[in-house]
Protein backbone atom coordinates (compact mmCIF):
# COMPACT_ATOMS: atom_id res chain seq x y z
CA UNK A 1 0.00 0.00 0.00
CA UNK A 2 1.81 3.44 -0.82
CA UNK A 3 2.24 5.80 1.91
CA UNK A 4 -0.11 9.31 2.19
CA UNK A 5 2.57 11.87 1.11
CA UNK A 6 2.85 15.68 0.92
CA UNK A 7 5.42 18.24 -0.24
CA UNK A 8 6.82 21.00 1.82
CA UNK A 9 8.42 23.92 0.01
CA UNK A 10 10.57 26.80 0.98
CA UNK A 11 10.36 29.93 -0.59
CA UNK A 12 7.79 31.78 -2.73
CA UNK A 13 9.01 31.89 -6.24
CA UNK A 14 8.15 30.19 -9.66
CA UNK A 15 10.52 28.04 -8.56
CA UNK A 16 8.13 26.74 -5.19
CA UNK A 17 5.08 27.26 -7.78
CA UNK A 18 6.75 25.07 -10.57
CA UNK A 19 7.16 22.16 -8.00
CA UNK A 20 3.43 21.98 -6.66
CA UNK A 21 2.43 22.13 -10.01
CA UNK A 22 4.09 19.31 -10.97
CA UNK A 23 2.88 17.68 -7.51
CA UNK A 24 -0.39 18.29 -8.45
CA UNK A 25 -0.41 17.42 -12.16
CA UNK A 26 1.20 13.85 -10.92
CA UNK A 27 -1.37 13.25 -8.45
CA UNK A 28 -3.77 16.15 -8.08
CA UNK A 29 -2.31 17.09 -3.76
CA UNK A 30 -1.77 20.35 -2.52
CA UNK A 31 1.47 21.84 -1.86
CA UNK A 32 2.48 23.38 1.49
CA UNK A 33 4.65 26.33 0.72
CA UNK A 34 6.54 28.41 3.61
CA UNK A 35 8.60 31.64 2.73
CA UNK A 36 9.90 35.16 3.82
CA UNK A 37 7.49 37.30 1.26
CA UNK A 38 4.02 38.11 2.20
CA UNK A 39 1.07 36.12 1.61
CA UNK A 40 -0.29 37.34 -1.37
CA UNK A 41 2.97 37.81 -3.58
CA UNK A 42 3.21 36.46 -7.42
CA UNK A 43 3.88 33.63 -7.93
CA UNK A 44 1.72 31.51 -5.58
CA UNK A 45 -1.06 34.83 -5.05
CA UNK A 46 -4.63 33.44 -5.90
CA UNK A 47 -3.18 29.92 -5.72
CA UNK A 48 -5.86 27.39 -4.62
CA UNK A 49 -3.29 23.92 -4.85
CA UNK A 50 -0.40 25.88 -2.47
CA UNK A 51 -1.47 26.52 1.16
CA UNK A 52 1.74 29.07 1.63
CA UNK A 53 2.35 30.36 5.29
CA UNK A 54 4.69 33.80 5.48
CA UNK A 55 7.52 34.34 8.09
CA UNK A 56 9.95 36.62 7.66
CA UNK A 57 12.50 34.33 9.96
CA UNK A 58 11.96 31.31 7.87
CA UNK A 59 15.87 30.94 6.83
CA UNK A 60 16.88 31.80 10.17
CA UNK A 61 17.64 28.46 11.87
CA UNK A 62 15.73 28.36 14.57
CA UNK A 63 12.85 29.48 13.34
CA UNK A 64 13.04 26.77 10.19
CA UNK A 65 13.75 24.09 12.32
CA UNK A 66 10.48 25.15 14.98
CA UNK A 67 8.41 25.25 11.14
CA UNK A 68 9.47 22.10 10.40
CA UNK A 69 8.84 19.70 13.46
CA UNK A 70 5.30 21.36 14.07
CA UNK A 71 3.93 20.79 10.56
CA UNK A 72 6.02 16.98 11.12
CA UNK A 73 3.50 16.47 14.04
CA UNK A 74 0.70 18.39 12.20
CA UNK A 75 1.03 15.67 9.69
CA UNK A 76 2.78 12.72 11.63
CA UNK A 77 0.57 9.98 9.65
CA UNK A 78 1.79 11.18 6.25
CA UNK A 79 5.07 11.24 4.68
CA UNK A 80 6.54 14.82 3.58
CA UNK A 81 8.91 15.35 1.32
CA UNK A 82 10.48 18.66 2.55
CA UNK A 83 12.27 20.41 -0.51
CA UNK A 84 13.75 23.48 -0.59
CA UNK A 85 13.16 26.11 -3.25
CA UNK A 86 16.52 28.62 -3.19
CA UNK A 87 20.32 28.18 -1.91
CA UNK A 88 19.64 29.48 1.78
CA UNK A 89 16.61 26.67 2.03
CA UNK A 90 18.21 23.92 1.35
CA UNK A 91 21.38 24.42 3.04
CA UNK A 92 19.28 24.91 6.32
CA UNK A 93 16.97 21.69 4.84
CA UNK A 94 20.68 19.67 4.82
CA UNK A 95 21.93 21.13 8.24
CA UNK A 96 19.55 19.89 9.74
CA UNK A 97 19.05 16.33 8.48
CA UNK A 98 19.62 14.34 11.76
CA UNK A 99 17.08 16.27 13.23
CA UNK A 100 14.01 15.55 11.81
CA UNK A 101 11.30 12.45 12.58
CA UNK A 102 11.00 9.62 10.62
CA UNK A 103 8.25 11.27 8.86
CA UNK A 104 10.05 13.60 6.80
CA UNK A 105 12.27 12.91 3.51
CA UNK A 106 14.62 15.46 2.74
CA UNK A 107 16.64 14.10 -0.47
CA UNK A 108 19.66 15.81 -0.24
CA UNK A 109 23.23 15.43 0.05
CA UNK A 110 25.29 16.21 3.25
CA UNK A 111 25.53 20.13 4.18
CA UNK A 112 29.97 19.55 3.94
CA UNK A 113 29.49 18.24 0.26
CA UNK A 114 26.72 20.70 0.08
CA UNK A 115 29.39 23.81 0.77
CA UNK A 116 31.97 22.90 -1.28
CA UNK A 117 29.63 22.65 -4.00
CA UNK A 118 27.99 25.97 -3.61
CA UNK A 119 31.66 27.50 -3.52
CA UNK A 120 32.43 28.19 -7.15
CA UNK A 121 36.45 27.90 -6.56
CA UNK A 122 36.04 24.41 -4.53
CA UNK A 123 33.90 23.33 -7.21
CA UNK A 124 36.01 24.60 -10.47
CA UNK A 125 38.57 22.57 -8.50
CA UNK A 126 36.08 19.35 -8.92
CA UNK A 127 35.43 20.23 -12.60
CA UNK A 128 39.34 19.73 -13.41
CA UNK A 129 39.70 16.39 -12.08
CA UNK A 130 36.83 14.98 -14.10
CA UNK A 131 37.69 16.89 -17.32
CA UNK A 132 34.53 19.37 -17.05
CA UNK A 133 35.34 22.27 -19.26
CA UNK A 134 34.44 26.04 -17.11
CA UNK A 135 35.79 29.15 -17.98
CA UNK A 136 39.17 30.61 -17.61
CA UNK A 137 39.19 32.20 -14.56
CA UNK A 138 41.29 33.67 -11.80
CA UNK A 139 40.44 33.94 -8.14
CA UNK A 140 40.66 37.15 -6.22
CA UNK A 141 41.31 37.12 -2.11
CA UNK A 142 40.50 40.25 -0.12
CA UNK A 143 43.71 40.31 1.01
CA UNK A 144 45.16 40.52 -2.70
CA UNK A 145 43.26 44.36 -2.79
CA UNK A 146 44.51 45.60 -6.49
CA UNK A 147 48.16 43.86 -5.90
CA UNK A 148 47.05 41.50 -9.21
CA UNK A 149 47.44 40.39 -12.54
CA UNK A 150 44.99 38.94 -14.74
CA UNK A 151 45.95 35.90 -16.55
CA UNK A 152 43.81 36.81 -19.70
CA UNK A 153 41.91 40.12 -21.53
CA UNK A 154 38.94 41.84 -21.06
CA UNK A 155 35.66 41.62 -20.65
CA UNK A 156 35.41 39.80 -17.67
CA UNK A 157 32.88 38.37 -15.62
CA UNK A 158 32.57 39.23 -11.89
CA UNK A 159 30.25 37.29 -9.39
CA UNK A 160 31.30 36.08 -5.68
CA UNK A 161 32.30 32.84 -4.81
CA UNK A 162 29.77 32.16 -2.52
CA UNK A 163 26.55 33.67 -3.53
CA UNK A 164 24.46 33.25 -0.14
CA UNK A 165 27.00 34.76 1.52
CA UNK A 166 27.06 37.34 -1.13
CA UNK A 167 23.07 38.08 -0.93
CA UNK A 168 23.53 38.40 3.44
CA UNK A 169 25.52 41.68 2.42
CA UNK A 170 23.55 44.11 0.20
CA UNK A 171 24.73 47.22 -1.16
CA UNK A 172 23.27 49.77 -3.83
CA UNK A 173 24.97 48.66 -7.01
CA UNK A 174 24.33 45.06 -6.05
CA UNK A 175 24.08 42.47 -9.24
CA UNK A 176 24.05 38.59 -9.38
CA UNK A 177 27.01 38.87 -11.68
CA UNK A 178 28.80 41.86 -13.50
CA UNK A 179 30.61 41.94 -16.72
CA UNK A 180 33.22 44.87 -17.03
CA UNK A 181 35.62 45.69 -19.40
CA UNK A 182 38.97 46.81 -17.69
CA UNK A 183 40.63 45.66 -14.80
CA UNK A 184 39.94 49.42 -13.14
CA UNK A 185 36.01 48.56 -13.08
CA UNK A 186 37.21 44.82 -12.06
CA UNK A 187 38.77 46.88 -8.94
CA UNK A 188 35.56 48.95 -8.24
CA UNK A 189 33.34 46.08 -8.39
CA UNK A 190 35.55 44.24 -5.86
CA UNK A 191 35.57 47.28 -3.37
CA UNK A 192 32.04 47.57 -3.79
CA UNK A 193 31.62 43.88 -2.91
CA UNK A 194 34.21 43.94 -0.30
CA UNK A 195 33.14 46.83 1.29
CA UNK A 196 29.51 45.83 1.88
CA UNK A 197 30.85 43.30 4.35
CA UNK A 198 31.60 40.13 1.85
CA UNK A 199 34.82 38.27 2.98
CA UNK A 200 34.92 35.18 0.78
CA UNK A 201 36.42 35.02 -2.70
CA UNK A 202 35.26 36.49 -5.92
CA UNK A 203 35.83 34.92 -9.06
CA UNK A 204 36.95 36.91 -12.13
CA UNK A 205 36.17 34.94 -15.86
CA UNK A 206 37.08 35.64 -19.11
CA UNK A 207 33.83 36.52 -20.40
CA UNK A 208 32.19 33.98 -23.04
CA UNK A 209 31.38 35.88 -26.10
CA UNK A 210 27.65 35.48 -27.31
CA UNK A 211 24.12 36.50 -26.45
CA UNK A 212 21.40 34.18 -24.42
CA UNK A 213 21.31 31.89 -26.80
CA UNK A 214 25.05 30.50 -26.05
CA UNK A 215 23.17 29.67 -22.62
CA UNK A 216 22.26 26.37 -21.53
CA UNK A 217 20.92 24.48 -18.60
CA UNK A 218 21.05 21.12 -17.48
CA UNK A 219 19.33 19.25 -14.96
CA UNK A 220 19.57 15.98 -13.69
CA UNK A 221 18.08 14.17 -10.76
CA UNK A 222 20.67 11.03 -9.18
CA UNK A 223 18.52 8.83 -7.19
CA UNK A 224 19.38 7.46 -3.38
CA UNK A 225 21.87 5.39 -4.44
CA UNK A 226 23.79 8.08 -6.55
CA UNK A 227 23.64 7.12 -9.52
CA UNK A 228 21.86 9.69 -12.17
CA UNK A 229 18.76 8.71 -13.15
CA UNK A 230 17.41 11.69 -15.88
CA UNK A 231 19.08 14.40 -17.97
CA UNK A 232 16.89 16.99 -19.58
CA UNK A 233 19.12 19.70 -21.37
CA UNK A 234 17.71 23.15 -21.86
CA UNK A 235 18.89 25.66 -24.25
CA UNK A 236 18.18 29.02 -22.89
CA UNK A 237 17.33 31.62 -25.86
CA UNK A 238 16.13 34.50 -23.69
CA UNK A 239 17.08 35.32 -19.77
CA UNK A 240 16.03 37.92 -17.93
CA UNK A 241 18.11 41.35 -17.58
CA UNK A 242 17.32 43.62 -14.30
CA UNK A 243 20.18 43.86 -11.96
CA UNK A 244 18.71 41.04 -9.47
CA UNK A 245 17.33 38.60 -11.86
CA UNK A 246 20.20 38.34 -14.73
CA UNK A 247 20.88 35.03 -15.58
CA UNK A 248 17.42 33.80 -14.52
CA UNK A 249 15.83 32.10 -17.58
CA UNK A 250 12.90 33.33 -19.37
CA UNK A 251 12.47 31.23 -22.51
CA UNK A 252 14.39 27.07 -22.88
CA UNK A 253 13.86 24.86 -25.38
CA UNK A 254 14.64 21.34 -24.24
CA UNK A 255 17.30 19.79 -26.62
CA UNK A 256 19.99 16.95 -26.08
CA UNK A 257 23.87 17.21 -26.31
CA UNK A 258 25.62 13.83 -25.84
CA UNK A 259 28.85 14.78 -24.99
CA UNK A 260 27.95 17.24 -22.29
CA UNK A 261 25.36 14.60 -20.70
CA UNK A 262 28.22 11.96 -20.48
CA UNK A 263 30.77 14.46 -18.69
CA UNK A 264 27.82 15.59 -16.39
CA UNK A 265 27.07 12.36 -15.63
CA UNK A 266 30.44 11.32 -14.82
CA UNK A 267 30.99 14.41 -12.66
CA UNK A 268 27.93 13.66 -10.64
CA UNK A 269 28.38 9.91 -10.10
CA UNK A 270 32.01 10.05 -9.45
CA UNK A 271 31.19 12.26 -6.10
CA UNK A 272 28.49 9.93 -5.37
CA UNK A 273 25.94 13.29 -5.64
CA UNK A 274 22.22 12.75 -4.45
CA UNK A 275 19.17 14.45 -5.62
CA UNK A 276 18.53 16.86 -8.20
CA UNK A 277 21.26 19.06 -9.23
CA UNK A 278 21.59 22.20 -11.95
CA UNK A 279 24.35 23.43 -14.15
CA UNK A 280 24.79 26.71 -15.94
CA UNK A 281 26.62 26.08 -19.46
CA UNK A 282 27.85 28.67 -22.06
CA UNK A 283 28.77 27.91 -25.69
CA UNK A 284 32.68 29.05 -26.36
CA UNK A 285 32.03 29.60 -29.89
CA UNK A 286 36.02 29.90 -29.84
CA UNK A 287 36.77 26.84 -28.63
CA UNK A 288 33.64 24.87 -29.46
CA UNK A 289 33.23 23.90 -26.10
CA UNK A 290 30.52 24.06 -23.43
CA UNK A 291 31.64 25.23 -20.18
CA UNK A 292 30.17 25.17 -16.74
CA UNK A 293 29.67 28.49 -14.31
CA UNK A 294 28.16 26.57 -11.03
CA UNK A 295 25.78 24.13 -10.13
CA UNK A 296 22.28 24.87 -8.27
CA UNK A 297 22.14 21.67 -5.59
CA UNK A 298 18.31 21.73 -5.97
CA UNK A 299 16.49 21.81 -9.18
CA UNK A 300 16.78 25.52 -10.59
CA UNK A 301 14.17 27.97 -10.40
CA UNK A 302 13.22 27.16 -14.77
CA UNK A 303 12.56 23.13 -13.32
CA UNK A 304 9.02 23.51 -15.23
CA UNK A 305 11.05 22.97 -18.55
CA UNK A 306 11.64 19.45 -17.41
CA UNK A 307 8.10 18.73 -16.42
CA UNK A 308 6.83 20.32 -19.16
CA UNK A 309 9.25 18.31 -21.81
CA UNK A 310 8.03 14.97 -20.32
CA UNK A 311 10.03 13.86 -17.17
CA UNK A 312 7.56 15.31 -14.00
CA UNK A 313 10.23 15.70 -11.55
CA UNK A 314 7.58 14.80 -8.59
CA UNK A 315 7.36 11.62 -10.12
CA UNK A 316 11.24 11.13 -9.77
CA UNK A 317 11.07 11.87 -6.05
CA UNK A 318 7.54 9.88 -5.65
CA UNK A 319 9.15 6.33 -7.48
CA UNK A 320 12.39 6.50 -5.83
CA UNK A 321 11.58 7.63 -1.68
CA UNK A 322 7.72 6.02 -1.68
CA UNK A 323 7.48 3.35 -4.03
CA UNK A 324 11.51 2.58 -4.12
CA UNK A 325 11.53 1.44 -7.62
CA UNK A 326 14.59 1.43 -9.80
CA UNK A 327 14.56 4.29 -11.93
CA UNK A 328 15.39 3.70 -15.76
CA UNK A 329 17.96 5.86 -16.74
CA UNK A 330 16.26 8.82 -18.99
CA UNK A 331 17.69 11.33 -20.96
CA UNK A 332 15.25 13.91 -22.08
CA UNK A 333 15.19 14.39 -26.11
CA UNK A 334 11.93 15.72 -27.60
CA UNK A 335 11.88 19.18 -28.34
CA UNK A 336 9.25 21.67 -25.88
CA UNK A 337 9.28 25.37 -25.31
CA UNK A 338 8.88 26.58 -22.34
CA UNK A 339 8.89 30.45 -21.28
CA UNK A 340 7.72 32.90 -18.47
CA UNK A 341 7.19 36.25 -19.97
CA UNK A 342 4.31 37.21 -22.71
CA UNK A 343 5.06 35.98 -26.20
CA UNK A 344 5.47 39.39 -27.59
CA UNK A 345 8.76 40.00 -25.45
CA UNK A 346 10.11 36.71 -26.37
CA UNK A 347 9.90 37.31 -30.36
CA UNK A 348 11.12 41.32 -30.28
CA UNK A 349 14.36 39.97 -27.63
CA UNK A 350 14.90 36.64 -29.03
CA UNK A 351 17.22 37.72 -32.34
CA UNK A 352 18.36 34.49 -34.42
CA UNK A 353 15.62 33.89 -36.74
CA UNK A 354 16.34 30.12 -36.61
CA UNK A 355 14.94 30.07 -32.96
CA UNK A 356 11.80 32.35 -33.19
CA UNK A 357 11.08 29.80 -36.53
CA UNK A 358 11.41 26.76 -33.86
CA UNK A 359 9.48 28.52 -31.60
CA UNK A 360 6.48 29.05 -33.93
CA UNK A 361 6.46 25.30 -34.99
CA UNK A 362 6.49 24.35 -31.03
CA UNK A 363 3.49 26.93 -30.42
CA UNK A 364 1.64 25.76 -33.26
CA UNK A 365 2.03 21.86 -32.26
CA UNK A 366 0.85 22.48 -28.11
CA UNK A 367 4.58 22.27 -27.34
CA UNK A 368 4.69 25.15 -25.11
CA UNK A 369 3.85 26.31 -22.08
CA UNK A 370 4.22 28.90 -19.13
CA UNK A 371 4.44 27.06 -15.79
CA UNK A 372 2.31 30.29 -14.04
CA UNK A 373 -0.63 29.76 -16.65
CA UNK A 374 -1.98 26.25 -15.09
CA UNK A 375 -5.41 25.97 -15.78
CA UNK A 376 -6.88 23.77 -12.70
CA UNK A 377 -5.55 26.35 -10.58
CA UNK A 378 -6.78 29.67 -12.19
CA UNK A 379 -9.20 31.75 -10.99
CA UNK A 380 -10.38 35.10 -11.97
CA UNK A 381 -8.26 36.81 -9.42
CA UNK A 382 -5.35 35.20 -10.45
CA UNK A 383 -5.39 35.47 -14.11
CA UNK A 384 -5.86 38.99 -13.36
CA UNK A 385 -2.73 39.44 -11.13
CA UNK A 386 -1.11 36.87 -13.87
CA UNK A 387 -2.31 39.73 -16.51
CA UNK A 388 -0.62 42.48 -14.74
CA UNK A 389 2.64 40.33 -14.28
CA UNK A 390 3.01 39.72 -17.35
CA UNK A 391 2.81 43.33 -18.69
CA UNK A 392 5.54 44.47 -16.37
CA UNK A 393 7.67 42.42 -18.39
CA UNK A 394 7.27 44.52 -21.51
CA UNK A 395 8.22 47.49 -18.98
CA UNK A 396 11.44 45.71 -18.02
CA UNK A 397 13.10 44.50 -21.28
CA UNK A 398 12.14 47.79 -22.91
CA UNK A 399 14.36 49.51 -19.74
CA UNK A 400 17.36 46.62 -19.70
CA UNK A 401 17.39 45.81 -23.30
CA UNK A 402 16.65 48.42 -25.58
Amino acid sequence: MKKNFIPLLFAADINVYSVARAFHEAYGIKTYAIGKAAVGTMPLAESKMIEYKADPEADVQETFLKLVLEFAEEHKDETIFLLGCGDNYIQLISANKDKYPENIIAPYIPIDMMNELINKEKFYAMCEEIGVDYPDTFVHRKEMGHDYKLPFEGPFAVKPSDGIEYWRHPFATQKKAYKVYTKEEVDQVLDDIYGAGYEDSIIIQNFIPGDDTYMRVLTNYSDKNGKVKMMCLGHVLLEEHTPHGIGNHAVIITESNETVEKQFKALLENMNYKGFSNFDIKYDQRDGKYKVFEINTRQGRSNYYVTNAGANIAKLLVEDFIEDNEIPFHVVKEEHLWMVIPKGVAFKYIKPQEYKDRMKKLIAEGKMKNPLFYEPDMSFKRRLRLAKSMLGHYYKYKKYMD
